[in-house]
């Protein structure tokens, strides 16, 4: 199935600037979703041709009207992600806004306007971190965070819309995501490591999935071409499983930094948690190093890319080891 026009949600983030520019060179015309008072020329520039930019704010359901006229395929990565993921009233009540209501609404516009597609692009985080088991997309939903089930919530609002209205959707949960010029989790870790303020972890065995963004942007397509992917919902990742230790490792590697042969025990990083947790109550706010960062930190988040690569096709053609050297430089 061909993408003629195209409405991107979330296209001044990361993955969304590079998905507004591979689209582009593929000669779909694109309409970016900005906000109002966005500063959406910072950064790398937009592309000239074939490219424009709609004003309008998931916060505010009329500010989207029209916004969907002549588009045949949306897709909609905007959400409400805090860094720090606090579970208190104003934070749910955020993600709910954003992420669950903003969703209705450009669903609403989409339905309305006769879009044919609308791919949604989630988090596993709408799973849960489960255990050491591998997770597929069969695994019953037990989000633990307000993102999680903000990301659900609107995950079923999709599936729904595709079922009563007859439009094409889709949905992708994505595991942690890398690549160069991201600034989450991994940049941090890096940047640390190269502090020398990361301490040296020990290998517990534990497994996490993550994806380069060049694979996203493969499944992103490979769920809008593909009519077998009309009302599925998929994992994707790199295809491999990581301990901590091994993602330590790499960086220092590729920081050129020699590996130490030490770790710190974990009793003593849980004895650490631990006095996170009392400063963190005491001072209101979460210390760097607490019982939840740490579990999140040893514990397994691990997923299975198996059925969107036997149902569509899909192939990683990315791993940390590889995409790390450019990510450093």
């Amino acid at each position: 199935m061909s993408i003629r026009t195209a409405l991107i949600s979330g296209a001044t983030g990361f993955i969304g600037r590079l998905l507004v520019e591979k689209l582009c060179k593929c000669n779909v015309s694109v309409s970016a979703l900005v906000r109002p008072r966005r500063d959406i020329d910072k950064g790398r520039p937009w592309p000239i041709s074939n490219f424009s930019t709609i004003t309008a704010d998931l916060l505010d359901a009329a500010s989207l009207h029209n916004t969907c006229i002549g588009i045949d395929t949306v897709f909609h990565l905007a959400g409400y992600a805090h860094k720090n993921n606090y579970d208190d009233a104003q934070t749910r009540r955020l993600h709910q806004r954003i992420t669950v209501d903003g969703t209705r609404a450009l669903l609403a516009e989409a339905t309305h306007a006769g879009v044919r597609r609308f791919v949604f692009i989630s988090s596993v985080k709408a799973m849960g971190e489960g255990g050491d088991g591998l997770l597929d997309e069969s695994y019953p939903p037990e989000p633990s965070s307000p993102y999680g089930h903000a990301k659900l919530m609107a995950e079923r609002l999709v599936l729904k819309a595709g079922q009563e209205y007859g439009m094409y959707v889709s949905v992708l949960r994505l595991p942690i995501v890398y690549g160069q010029g991201h600034k989450g989790n991994l940049d941090r870790m890096i940047k640390a490591i190269d502090r020398g303020t990361f301490p040296s972890l020990p290998e517990v065995g534990n497994r996490r999935s993550m994806i380069h963004v060049d694979d996203v942007l493969q499944a992103i397509l490979l769920v809008a071409r593909n009519p077998q992917a009309n009302g599925e919902i998929y994992i994707v990742t790199d295809g491999k499983a990581y301990s901590t230790r091994e993602i330590y490792e790499c960086i220092c590697k590729a920081l050129g930094r020699r590996v130490p042969h030490w770790s710190v025990p974990v009793i003593v990083l849980r004895a650490g948690a631990v006095l996170g947790d009392i400063t963190g109550s005491i001072l209101g706010r979460p210390a760097g190093l607490n019982t939840k960062s740490l579990r999140k930190l040893l514990g397994s988040a691990w997923y299975s890319s198996g059925k969107i690569s036997r149902e569509l096709g899909y192939r990683p053609t990315r791993t940390l080891a590889n995409a790390l050297p450019e990510m450093v430089e």
